[in-house]
């Protein structure tokens, strides 16, 4: 189920977008992202930064989990007069999560040899997340990678064995090792790297534009970088490598470098007989 709405002609929630200028669907929230069109040709800025915009005149653009409360978009279509719109960002409360029993090498600083191995592991998926594609899958809709109770949720504060750490920027959904894991919509592999020190198997799904799905915790990765799949093909197998106490797939989304939060694009968790059938 989709979880978006359109934000057109709304003042309460936008600044009167004119119908013949742009319309945007997603919820103007902390960790939302936000779907735009407008008329082909059209150069778009968000917050003085330009915007890829696709030939049918499709955007996207995301507000971080601790993003300010207002934003600035300029829109100027082709042979009309440039129009700037203030939006107004909801903030959100987030909770603190303990979570105990994770492996301590993961979570005590590292040895020099290990910290080398984090800064390359985080260099390819900064990279791979970097990348700027003129796919527009972003454009949705997306669907649950795999059905099961939600352990993690997007934005929450994480302290390990008792030590704060950072922000947890992933929902987590709990199912045995070896479940295999969908994509939640169409992209073209970016990053797939069977064991991370922090993340274990990882994966990195590029949708278009800079929005990027990224699985982590993985036991099996199943496709190779390049290859294009499609919403729904299998991908990946769960696991509980790097920091972590059970196995759960963690998904993450990114809008480049802002943390989106991927329950904003899926809705509530459904029932488990579509992930039961994949699983037959």
């Amino acid at each position: 189920m989709l979880n978006r709405f359109i934000l057109l002609l709304m003042p309460a929630l936008l600044s009167a977008l004119p119908a013949a200028a742009v319309e945007l669907s997603g919820n103007l929230v902390q960790g939302a992202m936000i779907v735009g069109r407008t008329a082909a040709g059209s150069r778009v800025w968000f917050n003085g930064e330009p915007l890829l915009v696709s030939p049918g005149g499709e955007f996207v653009f995301g507000f971080g989990r601790d993003a300010s409360d207002r934003a600035m978009l300029r829109v100027c279509p082709p042979g009309t007069q440039c129009e700037t719109h203030l939006l107004a960002i909801g903030q959100r409360q987030y909770p603190i999560q303990h979570v105990n029993g994770v492996p301590e090498r993961t979570v005590r600083p590292p040895a020099p040899d290990v910290a080398a191995r984090i800064a390359e592991e985080n260099r390819q998926v900064a990279a791979a997340r970097a990348v700027v594609s003129e796919r527009t899958d972003f454009a949705g809709p997306f669907q649950w990678p795999v059905t099961g109770p939600v352990t993690g949720v997007f934005g929450s504060q994480r302290v390990y064995n008792g030590e704060p750490r950072r922000p947890h920027f992933g929902v987590d959904i709990a199912r045995p090792k070896g479940t295999r894991v969908a994509a939640p919509a169409a992209a073209t592999i970016r990053l797939a790297h069977p064991d991370m020190f922090y993340s274990g198997g990882t994966l990195v799904m590029d949708h278009g534009h800079g929005v990027s799905s990224t699985f982590i915790h993985l036991s099996k990765v199943l496709v190779e970088v390049g290859q294009e799949v499609a919403a729904g093909e299998v991908v990946a197998e769960i696991g509980a490598g790097g920091r972590a106490t059970g196995p759960h797939l963690d998904w993450r989304m990114n809008w480049f470098g802002e943390r989106l939060d991927p329950q904003l694009l899926v809705g509530p968790m459904p029932a488990d007989k579509a992930q039961e059938k994949r699983n037959d």
